[in-house]
């Protein structure tokens, strides 16, 4: 990093971090003024028992809560205009997000309208926001978005086949209370995909332009856990430590890219899975070997450094070379967790790639990418990506 160069790193979450915290749920919302709690998790957690493992403390606190369940993946402007009104009907004034990433989304947006005039809508964009939201209580349940500790709210128009973003520190939640034993019975294959959606949190923020020595710690440690405990957690689901790594690499990965942004994978990410539906973390995994196959020449070393982190073996290796071998390492990574799709197989032709990239070079995480990209560049990757 530059000298001179100067940077900012801001965190203002509160992390508490454990298997079996979710128990102590009842001590925070109190130490947090909350009186009434909105639960806000997708029909799966609601199924799965995960909701029951949160009423529970606060049943046995006379805590009162309502639920709020009405969210699909990539959650629409809707599900946050729902649950914003039954807040105020229900005089909720405090939120706990739990599952994954749409859920957690969600309950963000929900507690800064709750504290915000207008529509969601009118805080599109970075720094947008008027005041602080209400207290949210995020409780992940996958190992990937990260959105337990981050400034980002992703949202979607359905109506219009578009992904909105909503940016912030008032976006962050409160406290991200995670519990490993969680994300036990997550199937493997979503195991799979918020994995790798971790994992290009984590490298995309350790390679691009804006990473800084903080960014860059938080990196190097989540892509280690991730190298180490990613295969198991999708192979032995019971497996505690895997879990455990993996939610904490997630966490991590979060940490860092909140200060940096990413690259061209997120950026090409949002377009793909508006149109094609493609879930989040696998259009990423899709992506990510040719992002990074694209990327060398941007920042060789530390592609030589990720190759490393996965065990590739480099001694003999010239630097160039070495860096070559982090893509292998990471496709390999991905076929082995059987993530194995290409782009062409949810719909992904030749004539879709005008409007894909267009869309995608309007993204922030384009700027901050090691190597400027041209419109026909990413067509490349994504060309790429729809026969590998």
């Amino acid at each position: 990093m530059e000298l001179n160069r100067i940077f900012r790193y801001e965190i203002p979450t509160i992390i508490e971090f454990g298997n079996g915290s979710i128990k102590m749920l009842a001590d925070h919302v109190k130490a947090l003024g909350g009186n009434k709690v909105l639960i806000v998790g997708d029909p799966g957690v609601v199924q799965a028992g995960v909701v029951d493992r949160l009423t529970a403390p606060l049943k046995a606190a006379d805590i009162p809560y309502a639920i709020f369940s009405e969210i699909e993946a990539d959650p629409d402007i809707s599900s946050v205009e729902k649950g914003t009104e039954i807040a105020k009907a229900e005089g909720c004034d405090l939120v706990v997000g739990v599952g994954g990433g749409s859920s957690l989304d969600t309950a963000k947006a929900i507690g800064i309208m709750l504290t915000n005039p207008g529509h969601i809508r009118d805080y599109v964009g970075i720094n947008k926001v008027l005041v602080q939201g209400a207290p949210v209580i995020a409780v992940p349940t996958t190992a990937g978005t990260g959105s337990e500790m981050t400034i980002w709210s992703v949202l979607s128009d359905k109506k219009e086949k578009i992904k909105l973003s909503v940016g912030s520190t008032y976006n962050c939640p409160t406290l991200a209370l995670c519990d490993p034993e969680l994300t036990v019975t997550l199937p493997p294959h979503i195991t799979a995909a918020t994995g790798m959606d971790a994992l290009t949190h984590a490298l995309e923020s350790y390679v691009n332009k804006a990473t800084q020595p903080i960014s860059e710690g938080l990196s190097i440690q989540s892509m280690k856990m991730i190298a180490k405990s990613l295969r198991l957690a999708v192979v032995q689901g019971e497996n505690l430590q895997a879990r455990h790594d993996m939610l904490l690499a997630s966490l991590i990965a979060a940490m860092a890219f909140n200060s940096t942004r990413l690259g061209l994978a997120h950026a090409l990410a949002l377009p793909l899975g508006a149109h094609f539906k493609i879930p989040h973390g696998t259009v990423n995994a899709i992506l990510l070997p040719e992002v990074m196959q694209f990327n060398i020449i941007g920042n060789v070393s530390k592609f030589a450094e990720i190759a490393t982190i996965f065990g590739e073996k480099v001694e003999h290796l010239t630097m160039r070379e070495a860096a070559e071998r982090s893509v292998y390492a990471i496709r390999q990574l991905k076929n082995d967790v059987g993530i194995t799709q290409t782009l062409s197989d949810y719909g992904v032709q030749e004539q879709h790639l005008d409007f894909i990239v267009e869309e995608a070079m309007l993204s922030g995480n384009v700027p901050v990418n090691p190597r400027k990209p041209s419109l026909e560049d990413l067509k490349n990757i994504c060309r790429a990506a729809m026969t590998k």
